[in-house]
């Protein structure tokens, strides 16, 4: 029988400073993910930062968290060690919109933990944010997607962004 991780959110959130769109009402909430799932082995890493971890998430990504924007290439080597086939073969995958092309297209309300949402980041069309999807929360009505990712306030970390901001949701093509 396949072993399940079950994150309890509340005391991972308390070391997250949030996003431009955290709402900073996040409930506790336990999440099932199979060890299957590249989002179980995400979460061995959470909290690891750009300064404390460097050498660990250099080794880990391939590149330098200090000087490089890391979240593609953390979801790269997550999903390279979970087996699961990465992007790394893109013609861009350091960046976070070079997972529009990868796997499978998933509408918004077919979305599972472990799906992969991608984030418009800045004012310039290339930039972008990836990470993995955890759960949906709703906050005074408006859909807030829980992501667990690397370079988010610098570290991997939970953070929450707006549903509706997402630019795609990827899933594994199996």
């Amino acid at each position: 029988m396949q072993k399940i991780v079950m994150l309890l959110l509340a005391g991972v959130l308390s070391a997250c400073t949030g996003s431009v769109d955290n709402p900073k009402v996040l409930d506790s909430k336990v999440i099932q993910l199979p060890r299957s799932n590249p989002a179980f082995k995400a979460a061995q890493y959470l909290n690891y930062t750009e300064v404390t971890h460097r050498e660990e998430l250099r080794d880990l990504t391939g590149v330098d968290p200090k000087r490089t924007e890391w979240c593609a290439a953390f979801v790269n080597a997550v999903l390279d060690e979970s087996g699961t086939e990465s992007n790394s073969s893109h013609r861009f995958p350091l960046l976070a919109r070079s997972f529009l092309d990868w796997g499978q297209k998933v509408a918004p309300e077919d979305i599972k933990p472990g799906d992969i949402v991608i984030f418009p980041r800045g004012n310039i069309s290339w930039q972008g944010h990836v990470g993995f999807y955890l759960r949906t929360q709703q906050v005074n009505g408006v859909d807030y997607y829980w992501i667990l990712g690397g370079n988010q306030n610098n570290k991997v970390s939970i953070v929450t962004y707006r549903a509706s901001k997402a630019l795609g949701i990827r899933r594994n093509i199996i």
